[in-house]
C-alpha cells in the first residue's frame, strides 16, 4: 500500500497540473470551460466508471476512477479563479457532512443507529427546516430508471412495501392487464395516446419494483440488455454480409432467422 505521504503528493501534483492546464500558458481547450460546459461531462465519466464496474477490469476502473476525480478538481479550479471555492473548501465540506450524517458512527453508537428518516432528518436540518416528505429530496436530474428505484427504496425504508418479490410480480401481471385495456380501448390508439402512456410508465414502474426486490439495478440490467442487442444485431449483419446479401432486401422471417443463429453464438 501507499504511503500518506505518497499520496498526498500525487493528489498535490493533479491540482498543480490543473492549476498549470488553466493558466496563462496552458491548453486553450481547458481555459475555456466553465461550471457549466463541464456538466455532461462529469455525467459522462460517472456512466463510465460504471461500465468499467461492469467489465471486471480492475486497470480500467482505476483509470475511469481518475477522469472522475479529474471533473471534481476541474470545479475546484473553477471555482478557486473566481474566488468562490477551492478544493480544500470542498474536501472540508465533505468531511464535516459525512461526519454529521453518521453519528451512529463519528458519536454515541448507543445513541443512535442507522435510519432513513434519521439521515433524511439531518438532511432537513442542515437546510435550516423540516424534512417536507418521508420520501426524501429526489434528484430529477437522475435517469428515469434510477429515480424509480430511488424513489422506491425510500418508501421502503418507511415501511411501505410489498411483503414479497411474488406480490411485486403481481403487480406487472395487473399494470400489463391495464396497459392491453388502453391499448385496445374502443377510442384508439392516437386518440387515447395519453392514457397509453400513461399505464407504460406505471407497469415500467412496477418492474423497477421486481428489480429492486431481486436486487437488481433497473438501469445497469437495461444497458447490458440493450449492448447484447447491439453485438446480435451487429453479428446478423455480418452474417447477411458473408451470405452476399443485402439486409434491407430480406422479408422479416429471414431476419428472424439470421438473429435466431446469432443468439446460438451465445451473443
Amino acid at each position: 500500500m501507499h504511503t500518506e505521504k505518497q499520496k498526498t503528493e500525487q493528489f498535490s501534483k493533479l491540482l498543480k497540473i490543473m492549476e498549470q492546464l488553466r493558466g496563462e500558458n496552458g491548453c486553450e481547450w481547458d481555459k475555456k470551460q466553465t461550471h457549466e460546459s463541464l456538466k455532461p461531462y462529469a455525467i459522462e465519466e460517472a456512466y463510465e466508471v460504471a461500465d468499467a464496474v461492469d467489465s471486471g477490469n480492475v486497470e480500467e476502473l482505476q483509470g475511469e476512477l481518475g477522469d472522475l476525480l479529474l471533473q471534481t478538481i476541474f470545479h475546484a479550479q473553477i471555482g478557486s479563479e473566481a474566488g468562490a471555492f477551492d478544493i480544500y473548501d470542498v474536501l472540508k465540506t465533505i468531511n464535516e457532512k459525512m461526519i454529521r450524517r453518521h453519528p451512529h458512527v463519528f458519536e454515541d453508537a448507543k445513541k443512535y443507529s442507522y435510519s432513513y428518516k434519521q439521515w433524511e432528518d439531518i438532511k432537513a436540518a442542515e437546510k435550516g427546516k423540516q424534512a417536507q416528505s418521508r420520501i426524501g429530496k429526489i434528484n430529477k436530474a437522475l435517469p428515469a430508471l434510477s429515480m424509480a428505484r430511488r424513489v422506491q427504496e425510500n418508501a421502503a425504508e418507511c415501511g411501505f412495501d410489498w411483503e414479497q418479490t411474488e406480490d411485486a410480480l403481481l403487480k406487472i401481471d395487473e399494470e400489463l392487464a391495464e396497459l392491453k385495456d388502453e391499448i385496445n380501448h374502443e377510442a384508439g390508439v392516437t386518440e387515447n395516446l395519453e392514457k397509453i402512456e400513461e399505464e407504460f410508465g406505471d407497469l415500467l414502474f412496477a418492474m423497477v419494483n421486481v428489480a429492486r426486490f431481486l436486487k437488481i439495478d433497473p438501469e445497469n440490467a437495461l444497458r447490458k440488455a440493450t449492448d447484447k442487442f447491439i453485438k446480435r444485431f451487429r453479428q446478423m449483419e455480418d452474417m447477411i454480409k458473408a451470405d452476399e446479401k443485402v439486409f434491407e432486401e430480406q422479408e422479416l422471417e429471414t431476419l428472424d432467422e439470421y438473429w435466431e443463429r446469432a443468439k446460438k453464438i451465445g451473443l
